[in-house]
């Protein structure tokens, strides 16, 4: 019966730790491309008024936007000639991605907002 009692309170004990690391996960999963790429996405649709087909467009370019500028600009030293290089590269390759999906109005729009 104390052996059952054990098992019982160890149960009860370990569903309660694992309540609290599944809390501790949800706001790490805030800093990920796709929630970042995802919020801006909803922003520049009210802002920009985009249809379905230019709001995914725009997701996916914030998403590798993200996902680069993560991997190889934060966090190094900002006036390394290949931090410098590659922050220039990700941000023309968002802003073409812009200006290929949005119309001529939408897109000087869009630059306005973003002043890459």
């Amino acid at each position: 019966m104390k052996n059952l009692f054990k098992v019982v309170a160890f149960a009860f004990i370990f569903v309660l730790g694992t309540g609290a690391m599944s809390a501790q996960t949800l706001s790490q999963d805030q800093d990920r491309p796709e929630v970042v790429a995802k919020k801006k996405a909803d922003q520049l649709t009210s802002q920009l008024d985009l249809n379905g087909d230019q709001q995914r467009a725009l997701f996916r370019a914030y998403t590798a936007y993200e996902s680069n500028y993560k991997k190889y600009i934060v966090g190094k030293d900002a006036n390394n000639a290949d931090v410098v290089a590659s922050k220039k590269k990700y941000d023309e390759a968002l802003k073409e991605s812009a200006r290929k999906t949005l119309t001529e109005a939408q897109y000087k729009k869009w630059l306005t907002i973003e002043k890459l």
